[in-house]
């Protein structure tokens, strides 16, 4: 349903019907304002359609957008036609229309591109509902209004944020209504407490007009991330505390996974910045991307003290145990209710990768049991053979940018252990390497990463391998004058009231 053609169609056709519906009631609608208001609904369904093709092929996100612009509309119409004698001049009565309503929902939800869109057809639409003097002017305030919001959202890390954006939005609202002379200044040296009342009543709804759109966007965000599947930074943020507790039991269970996984966060967050990526959601998948290592932490090499229960498989049951970890992280994420992208990344990681040490050592296994068949060692006369169908993983392959951006970091990572003496040179060419073996594999193919974006994701893995596998510097050995470091060779200690009564029989021998 959610790139249903169809739906897409009855949803375009819904807005259509909902912005007639909009003009329709307004008094003094005329034929020429029904062929304007026509042409600009084209020309947003057009805009859309040729530039926002990711938002125009998920019915949901059409749906949010071409709502959120008439919801927008419908407040707009009601509380300015409601609030006509509330000021002195009726002009001012779109002071308390949410200029910025629309336009930070989709800035913040689909990004800054999606709030520009919001913020020129909200504008264009709404110069329509209003009263024919107002109309430029109207469409003016809240054009820079919007656009104000979009500058204002570009990051927005914490709720807070929000009510910082719809302080400007006033701040900009006020300014224009004093520039369009909408709010009179003129007048305020004549004498009479109305004047000064009016004018504060009119800039106090200016700037409150702004702070409580934030505040009401602040309110619904969650509710509108979990209707459209969508999730804001904000809440990626609070999904990276390290006290959940899928992350504290890999602390407890699993601590090299865990160490492992935070070097990948690392990796992965400073890549995914490098190239305008979201870094905040690289980094929370990358601690979430190996906890189907939970089920069985022992079995893989960063968790064993020592023993390794591999040396009693066969190295296919190996490979099913280690291949097994992406369906187990994928059932405790869906248990534990876990966002859907870190859920896609845990599938993805692997994509359908070789578990190239166990698919060799089984090739060994199996040569030298031919090599005993031949000699006549062997009483087997029928051979396994070694399916590499088996020593995969199953996939998919990654399908975003950063899921492929988490595959590398995690591939690399895990390679840059087993390095003995980690120069600058080898890192580079142990990151390389492992790069461009997963694009001859194929492994990288529909993440959308291009080649100059590989190129500054290799250069940033390798400047962060660096400062983590860095060497240290050998301290020199104690000197001959240094004190024993075995206490039992030190001389025993004297007390000083021995000491003193020894000092007092020489002088008296003296």
């Amino acid at each position: 349903m959610d790139r249903s053609l169809w739906l897409r169609g009855g949803l375009y056709l819904g807005f259509a019907l909902g912005m007639m519906g909009l003009l329709a009631g307004i008094e003094g609608v005329d034929l020429n304002r029904v062929i304007v208001a026509s042409v600009i609904l084209v020309s947003s369904l057009a805009i859309f359609q040729l530039n926002h093709q990711q938002s125009a092929s998920r019915n949901g996100r059409v749906f949010l957008v071409f709502g959120g612009i008439l919801i927008h509309l419908w407040v707009a119409r009601f509380l300015s036609e409601s609030t006509v004698g509330f000021f002195p001049d009726d002009s001012l009565r779109f002071l308390l229309v949410p200029l910025a309503l629309a336009p930070m929902v989709h800035s913040v939800l689909l990004g800054q591109r999606a709030g520009v869109y919001s913020s020129v057809f909200v504008s264009l639409f709404g110069a329509l509902i209003v009263p024919v003097d107002d109309r430029w002017v109207f469409f003016s305030i809240s054009i820079c209004c919007g656009l104000t919001t979009v500058f204002a959202t570009k990051r927005v890390s914490k709720r807070g944020r929000l009510l910082r954006a719809g302080f400007w939005v006033g701040v900009v609202a006020l300014l224009l209504n004093l520039l369009f002379a909408k709010i009179s200044i003129s007048q305020l040296g004549l004498s009479g407490a109305d004047v000064w009342q009016d004018f504060g009543r009119s800039c106090l709804m200016a700037l409150s007009t702004g702070l409580l759109t934030g505040l009401f966007v602040g309110g619904i965000l969650p509710l509108l991330e979990g209707v459209f599947g969508l999730t804001t930074e904000i809440s990626w943020l609070e999904l990276s505390d390290l006290n959940h507790p899928l992350l504290r039991r890999m602390q407890l269970e699993a601590p090299g996974t865990f160490h492992h996984s935070l070097i990948v966060a690392s990796l992965a967050e400073s890549a995914a910045e490098a190239i305008g990526s979201n870094a905040v959601m690289s980094r929370v998948c990358s601690y979430f991307h190996d906890i189907g290592k939970l089920s069985k932490p022992e079995y893989f090499i960063e968790n064993q003290g020592g023993v390794n229960p591999h040396d009693e498989l066969t190295p296919t049951m190996s490979a099913l145990i280690i291949v097994a970890h992406v369906k187990e992280g994928v059932d405790l994420a869906i248990k534990t209710k876990l966002n859907s992208k870190i859920l896609e990344v845990i599938q993805e990681h692997h994509g359908d990768s070789l578990v190239y040490y166990f698919y060799r050592k089984a090739q060994e296994k199996l040569q030298k049991e031919q090599v005993e068949r031949q000699r006549g060692e062997s009483p087997s006369d029928d051979l396994a053979k070694v399916d590499e169908k088996s020593f995969r993983y199953p996939g998919p392959i990654p399908q975003s940018k950063e899921s492929g951006i988490v595959s590398l970091a995690d591939a690399i990572e895990s390679a840059s252990r087993a390095m003995s003496k980690p120069t600058p040179s080898r890192i580079k060419g142990l990151v390389d390497e492992i790069v461009f073996n997963r694009i001859k594999d194929g492994q990288l193919d529909d993440c959308g990463l291009t080649m100059s974006e590989l190129k500054k994701i290799r250069e940033v893995f390798s400047k962060t391998l660096r400062s983590v596998l860095h060497s240290r510097i050998e301290y020199p050995k104690g000197r001959s004058e240094d004190p024993p470091s075995d206490l039992s060779t030190l001389t025993k200690v004297v007390p000083a009231e021995e000491i003193e009564r020894v000092r007092r029989q020489r002088q008296k021998g003296e």
